[in-house]
C-alpha cells in the first residue's frame, strides 16, 4: 500500500510539474544602429610565472603523446 501512495504522489508531481505553462519569453531588443564596436583589448604582458607554467603545459603534453605513441 505505502509503495503504491508514494507512486500516486510521485505522479501528481510529475503530471502538475507537465502541466505548467512556460515562463513568457523577455521580448528581444535589437541594438542601437548607431553603437560603435568595443576597441579590441591589448594583452598583457606574460609574467615569468606565466611562461614557466605555459613550458610546464607543453612539457606534459609531449610526454602524453610519446607515451601514447610508445604504447601503439
Amino acid at each position: 500500500m505505502n509503495k503504491i501512495l508514494a507512486t500516486l504522489i510521485a505522479g501528481l508531481f510529475a503530471a502538475g510539474a507537465y502541466a505548467q505553462t512556460p515562463a513568457p519569453a523577455a521580448p528581444v531588443t535589437p541594438a542601437p544602429a548607431n553603437a560603435t564596436a568595443a576597441p579590441a583589448a591589448t594583452p598583457a604582458p606574460a609574467t615569468k610565472a606565466a611562461k614557466a607554467k605555459s613550458s610546464h603545459h607543453k612539457k606534459v603534453a609531449k610526454k602524453k603523446v610519446h607515451k601514447t605513441a610508445k604504447a601503439a
